[in-house]
């Protein structure tokens, strides 16, 4: 291979000039994503985001229709065997609604040793018959 004798390869340190000029503007261009690319990946993200989010929110809703159904089981079924075990076949009524499953403030009277809990995230109340009624569900 010859190679050129001119000034200019000898003041590069053996690269022509046009040569470090197409070497320098392919490393400036790969420096980064450019303003168009970067909303192009902005736009999919919002797209996906508008697809997911209400799917999203109707799982929540769904979650807390299950578990206000689930506590009203849980109380009922907690009535039932205080009742059960007492030997009762009416009970006093609880017409005030109330979260409260201990004895105070005219509470259920099922804790501890039908629930757990002292307390409900819905308000119930409950007939002489021992039928529970949620009022609200607490969401």
């Amino acid at each position: 291979m010859k190679l050129p004798k001119n000034r200019e390869y000898a003041q590069t340190g053996g690269l022509l000039m046009r040569d470090k000029v197409d070497i320098l503007k392919k490393q400036r261009g790969e420096a980064g994503f450019t303003l168009v690319e970067l909303l192009i990946v902005l736009a999919i993200l919002a797209i996906l985001v508008a697809v997911v989010l209400p799917n999203f929110t109707g799982l929540l809703g769904k979650s807390q229709t299950t578990a206000s159904s689930a506590e009203l089981n849980i109380v009922q079924t907690a009535v039932d065997a205080k009742m059960a075990a007492d030997g009762l076949a009416t009970t006093t009524a609880i017409s005030t609604a109330t979260t409260d499953m201990t004895t105070a403030s005219g509470g259920f009277g099922l804790y501890p040793a039908y629930m757990r809990s002292t307390a409900t995230k819905g308000t119930y109340t409950v007939t002489t018959d021992g039928t529970v009624s949620q009022v609200s569900t607490g969401y």
